[in-house]
């Protein structure tokens, strides 16, 4: 349920592959996620997309019931692609919901598709988010839209997340992929060490 494609020139494509479930994420994918984003040091950009029109709707009902809401998989997953030395990009084929976007929020950038919808309604289910997720989207929106989000329960349209800082480019579906791989194309034609210590420059805090 989780595809990889490792092309010639570094560029490195995930695929969440359960379209039939809304791309819901059970600890197997999770954890092969993770393990992928680990593997991936030698990557010069990593995508990270989805199959169908829902990126992902979080964690899969049932295994989040059982313990996978609170599993510490999600900020191995997300600590993963923050620590990456390439570039990562996040084309969001649709809708990104609940412990899904811990992992967009850890990508250096965002793109979605214009019917996509960002939510995180983890308070109404009686947990707190990831520790690293309200960090990360508090440096992108800022506090209070994050707790517009995270307290106020809001869904947040790709217009209105566009306007927030939350994504940093709409593009049609049909374009997603392409418009990920045109991002890439001067990372993956620079020498490693500049494009990575470019990308040390701009994390800099």
């Amino acid at each position: 349920m989780i595809d990889l494609i490792k092309e010639p020139s570094g560029l490195w494509v995930v695929t969440i592959n359960r379209p039939d479930k809304a791309n819901s994420l059970t600890l197997e994918m999770l954890t092969e996620l993770a393990e992928i984003a680990e593997s991936a040091q030698d990557a010069r950009v990593l995508v990270i997309t989805g199959t169908g029109k829902v990126f992902s709707a979080g964690a899969d009902l049932d295994e989040a019931r059982a313990g996978l809401a609170t599993s510490d998989v999600w900020e191995r997953l997300s600590g993963a692609i923050a620590s990456l030395p390439g570039l990562t990009i996040a084309a969001l084929n649709g809708t990104l919901a609940g412990g899904a976007m811990g992992m967009a929020l850890a990508c250096d950038i965002r793109l979605a598709v214009p019917g996509a919808k960002f939510f995180y309604p983890v308070m109404k289910l009686g947990f707190l988010p990831q520790p690293s997720d309200p960090i990360r989207m508090a440096s992108l929106i800022g506090p209070a839209r994050t707790k517009l989000i995270l307290m106020g329960g809001q869904k947040v349209i790709a217009t209105e997340a566009l306007s927030f800082g939350l994504i940093d480019r709409m593009v049609d579906r049909d374009q997603l992929l392409a418009e990920a791989h045109s991002i890439s194309e001067h990372t993956l034609a620079a020498k490693p060490e500049i494009a990575a210590g470019i990308k040390a420059m701009c994390d800099r805090q």
